[in-house]
């Protein structure tokens, strides 16, 4: 392990990176603009219709938790050469992972030896799995492996490793003292990941979809349709993927012939070489966006005032295009459908149903537990003290990666089998919509709680005693286990629909490629008059595609799902949102002192007072840090 790259990037590689990420910004930001355009279009058309939100049953919970804060002793494979040394780790809450030659240091607030934000990044607990995983970087075309290159990582000083590998970063080689730890840094650090990997997808904010649009568009037009994990992570972070993919085959061609060593070695020093790569780029498309942000500040401003007094003109002329598009590649879009997509619906549906439907129902499962938890506690007649940690504990239930691992791994269950939608139809969004199904999980069961807690806010007196007051919770369980149920049906029919459109309308897109889209410029000169970027003609055959796509989409799940008065629509497939403003809050709030439940023998009960509920934080990471 202890080759290393030849040299740093001279100024010729700094310069050709520049030139590719100057390149990649002139030809993403035209579409970029293009689609924030209609992106607010699109959100005034929604103001404009029916609320879906209203049909939520469940109070929604209005803070999304940062990254769990998690810190404490490794052991960690650094320095050149490589060897074991201890080291103090800490996982921020906006999933950055530090590490510090002592705990002193991080307490002092020293600067860290080293650190890494948890974008992309995998983890493996196996450390043959891992060198097979180096074998494969670098092929040693001998296939042998001397003892040297192989000591620093047969030598490890414990049993239980964790490396966390990235496409395109330094690998990152860790050793815990104990399993339990292992499984505790485990769990926080792939909370982390998905934390930091689904931030786009999770909002709803006009400028995310939009950049969600371009990057998808951006990469039609570069020939790759399938939906793909590069959207993963934040804005700059899915530029420099996406460029670092295109880059990545010149890379391997033109700078591993000259590294130094072999085998293992040589596979650490290409990860560390392409670890300057990716931070270069990184720098590039980070300094690009933040330079087109007053411009993009500007021109949504803009927007605003000049979309909303024409919506619906804009409107109108929309599905008069619309129908006449509709016309025109009816019968080339129909013979798609039932040619190469009628087959694989029913298949890829029943994927999606496995990939939810358990993990919704270890969450009914787990609140159900935490409700009949606290009811249970109640009759006991408890202390004061005793409750409120039992009522704190419970409304910390979303945010204990622990206790939700287990509605998580339901989720990641079906990712194997996910896998295989890769070869039919070009879909390489396995990861994501692993992620999508454990974010809806921990967001039903945040709603879930809130509501408990807001209706036994309501219900509890001090004129109850224990007994009285378990009854009361008893009949708060029930109603919110039947808002649970419905809104667990909506959401999953609604997970199921929007991944069915990830995974068919790229694919029905490329299908159409030679024989529809030939034929749109014809219809630009409609456009004119308007003269507004929100309405673009590439827009309109879109929801063309997908609203036809959604028909069928809808009607499978009518056979699989049963009828329901919840059906997707083009602009409703997205899950309710999280609220991202004050996401992540280090909110320390008291509402669990404010719980004064009478000592035994005390005459009367005031579990929670009126105003506790907006009081509740999420997690706070300096309770759970220790």
């Amino acid at each position: 392990m202890g080759g290393r790259p030849s040299s740093p990037l001279d100024k010729r590689q700094q310069q050709y990176l520049k030139g590719q990420v100057d390149a990649l910004l002139r030809n993403f930001l035209p579409q970029y603009r293009r689609q924030l355009a209609a992106s607010i279009l699109r959100q005034i058309s929604r103001e404009l219709g029916p609320q879906e939100l209203a049909r939520c049953q469940l109070l929604h919970s209005k803070k999304l938790p940062r990254v769990r804060e998690h810190r404490g002793p490794l052991t960690q494979l650094r320095g050149h050469p490589p060897q074991w040394q201890p080291i103090f780790c800490v996982l921020r809450g906006d999933g950055r992972l530090e590490w510090f030659s002592h705990r002193e240091e991080y307490e002092n607030g020293s600067r860290p030896l080293g650190s890494t934000v948890l974008t992309g990044y995998t983890i493996l607990t196996s450390q043959r799995e891992y060198l097979c995983l180096l074998d494969a970087l670098c092929p040693d075309s001998s296939g042998n492996h001397t003892q040297e290159e192989l000591d620093p990582l047969l030598e490890m000083p414990m049993n239980f490793p964790l490396f966390l590998q990235h496409p395109f970063r330094r690998h990152l080689c860790f050793s815990a003292a104990t399993g339990d730890v292992q499984r505790s840094w485990r769990l926080a650090l792939q909370g982390g990941i998905r934390l930091r990997g689904t931030v786009l997808q999770r909002s709803q904010a006009p400028a995310a979809l939009a950049f969600l649009d371009a990057i998808r568009l951006y990469r039609q037009h570069q020939g790759h349709f399938g939906y793909d994990d590069v959207t993963l992570g934040s804005d700059a972070e899915v530029l420099t993927a996406v460029l670092m993919r295109e880059l990545l085959p010149a890379l391997r061609a033109q700078t591993l012939p000259g590294l130094r060593g072999a085998g293992r070695a040589r596979a650490w020093a290409w990860t560390e070489l392409l670890d300057a790569f990716h931070a270069a780029v990184l720098a590039g498309t980070s300094a690009g966006l933040r330079a087109f942000q007053p411009e993009k500040d500007e021109l949504l401003a803009f927007l605003e005032r000049t979309i909303r007094p024409d919506v619906d003109q804009m409107l109108r002329l929309r599905a008069r295009l619309a129908e006449r598009l509709r016309a025109e590649v009816q019968g080339p879009l129909e013979s798609c459908l039932h040619r190469k997509v009628d087959a694989q619906l029913p298949r890829v549906t029943q994927m999606l149903l496995n990939a939810v439907e358990p993990a919704l129902a270890a969450v009914q499962a787990l609140l159900t537990q935490g409700m009949d938890r606290l009811s249970r506690h109640l009759r006991g007649r408890p202390l004061g003290a005793q409750l409120r940690k039992e009522v704190y504990s419970f409304g910390e239930m979303p945010w204990d990666p622990e206790l939700m691992q287990i509605c998580y791994r339901e989720a990641k269950r079906s990712q194997k089998c996910l896998g295989k939608l890769v070869a039919p139809l070009g879909f390489l969004g396995t990861q994501s919509l692993v992620f999508g199904a454990q974010d809806l999980t921990q967001q039903l069961m945040a709603d879930s709680v809130a509501t408990f807690l807001q209706l036994a806010d309501q219900c509890l007196t001090t004129a109850l005693d224990c007994d009285q007051a378990a009854e009361q919770l008893e009949k708060v369980r029930g109603r919110v286990l039947k808002k649970f149920q419905s809104d667990s049906s909506s959401a999953q029919r609604r997970f199921i629909c929007q991944w069915q459109i990830c995974i068919f309308l790229p694919f029905v897109l490329s299908q159409l490629e030679q024989s529809c889209k030939a034929e749109l410029p014809e219809f630009e000169g409609d456009l004119l008059a308007v003269g507004s970027p929100a309405l673009t003609i590439e827009g309109i055959y879109e929801d063309v595609v997908r609203k036809v796509l959604l028909q069928r989409i809808n009607r499978e799940l009518k056979k699989v799902l049963g009828a329901s008065d919840v059906s997707c629509t083009l602009d409703g497939c997205l899950e309710a949102p999280w609220d991202q403003e004050g996401a992540g809050e280090d909110l320390t709030g008291s509402w669990a002192m404010s719980v004064n439940c009478w000592e035994v023998g005390e005459p009367a009960l005031d579990v929670w007072d009126g105003s506790w509920v907006e009081q509740h934080p999420p997690v706070s990471s300096c309770v759970w840090a220790g």
